[in-house]
């Protein structure tokens, strides 16, 4: 597709370009996701990047078709007063991944990186702290046998404005809209700023961050899955031979009658045909 004026960058992806390749590739996330769980192996993802990036969406995407039980979305709240008074990382370690379990961050350890530092909600000393301890602890999590991904949704400031102003407009995504969201806009260069700091300390070779073009959030879709699929070494996972099974002959057993139980009403009825 042409690039759009000025830009540089190609243009939205077209819907029927993008549903059949979405779909290869979650079929591809449930072979991965067989192979995680036959293999005993452990995969952390980590989405981070400004507000209305993508990064939600794109979750919604890789999970639609896994096994909660194997993919585990975590999206943690602000940190108790206990938990402030804990070891930075330590509330996160209890979220990562056993053998056979895939967990997908929704915002990570990496909060102190960014809202954190340009929100003021942490001093500088706990921001340097930070920089210097979290190189080591991924290093120690990738020794581990832990595969880690760490992914950064990269939007431009036009375009999160106008997915803002459509919040706005959408009841059904006005919750997305935070007082510490409309702050982002008016500190994008101080997020910029603290991105770019974020990167020089814990871009490293072990756990490399890979960015991710987010303004069109069709390609960016793709483009994340097919990444992400490409760098773990998974191959298909012969499932098990299931039959299923002849049902038995009835045995006189009688339904009892509807009137003792309680239904939903039909609401659907009320629409028409």
């Amino acid at each position: 597709m042409a690039d759009e004026k000025g830009t540089g960058r190609p243009g939205k992806l077209r819907r029927s370009l993008y549903e059949p390749e979405l779909f290869r590739l979650q079929t591809e996330l449930v072979k991965l996701q067989e192979w995680v769980r036959a293999e005993g192996a452990r995969l952390v993802v980590v989405f981070e990047g400004r507000d209305a990036a993508g990064k939600g969406s794109t979750i919604k995407r890789v999970t639609e078709h896994l096994n909660p039980r194997v993919a585990r979305i975590v999206a943690l709240p602000q940190p108790t007063e206990r938990e402030r008074s804990q070891w930075y990382f330590q509330r996160y370690t209890e979220h990562l991944p056993a053998a056979g379990e895939v967990v997908l961050l929704d915002r990570s350890w990496y909060n102190r990186a960014g809202v954190e530092r340009v929100m003021g909600f942490c001093t500088m000393e706990e921001h340097q702290r930070f920089l210097r301890q979290c190189p080591i602890f991924e290093r120690m999590l990738v020794e581990d046998g832990i595969l880690l991904r760490k992914y950064w949704f990269s939007v431009s400031d036009a375009v999160q404005e106008e997915r803002f102003r459509r919040r706005l407009q959408d009841p059904t995504r006005r919750w997305k809209l935070s007082q510490m969201d409309l702050e982002s806009i008016t500190r994008w260069e101080a997020y910029s700023r603290a991105k770019d700091e974020m990167f020089v300390h814990t871009d490293i070779s072990e756990a490399p961050w890979y960015v991710v073009e987010s303004d069109d959030k069709r390609r960016a879709r793709l483009n994340m899955i097919a990444h992400l699929l490409s760098s773990v070494p998974y191959e298909t996972v012969t499932p098990p031979v299931i039959e299923i099974p002849r049902r038995p002959p009835a045995t006189g057993y009688q339904r009892p009658p509807r009137g003792l139980q309680t239904y939903v009403p039909d609401h659907a009825s009320e629409l028409g045909t």
